[in-house]
């Protein structure tokens, strides 16, 4: 249906090149031209003050999902003014000893104007959001909505 594309950038920029010294620091640049800087996490000798892959896959996750909610409530007249998502994501060893990102737990908040669906109601529109969400029916990630 689509295509997507990002350049990532990377340059060695140092003399030495070594695990514990080289640095991580790297461009994201977006077809409309945004670029982003990342890194990897600090936990891996990255620089805190850039997006590290990790990070930007639970926006991603969080993202679509909030996306996928909005576009359900709107089809069905509720109208949201709000939505905020706390998300946890955690890096761990998978069920073959590999470091993934295992689980994800979002935790939105919204805001409806007008009417607004009760707690049950609300549970089915977030597993649909979660059903449909492009980014959450492309990885083996464990999603949770509380």
């Amino acid at each position: 249906m689509s295509e997507h594309r990002v350049t990532v950038r990377w340059e060695k920029g140092t003399e030495e090149f070594d695990y514990d010294s080289y640095h991580r620091d790297h461009d994201w640049e977006f077809e409309n031209g945004v670029t982003l800087k990342a890194s990897s996490t600090p936990d891996f000798l990255g620089n805190v003050e850039c997006v590290d892959p990790e990070e930007a896959f639970l926006a991603s996750l969080s993202s679509c999902h909030m996306l996928t909610f909005l576009a359900i409530c709107a089809k069905k007249c509720l109208i949201v003014t709000h939505y905020e998502d706390s998300a946890v994501g955690y890096l761990e060893k998978n069920e073959h000893g590999k470091m993934a990102v295992t689980r994800a737990m979002l935790q939105p908040v919204i805001v409806f104007e007008g009417e607004h669906p009760d707690a049950g109601a609300l549970q089915t529109l977030h597993r649909k959001a979660h059903e449909n969400c492009f980014i959450a029916n492309s990885v083996t990630t464990r999603v949770t909505v509380q």
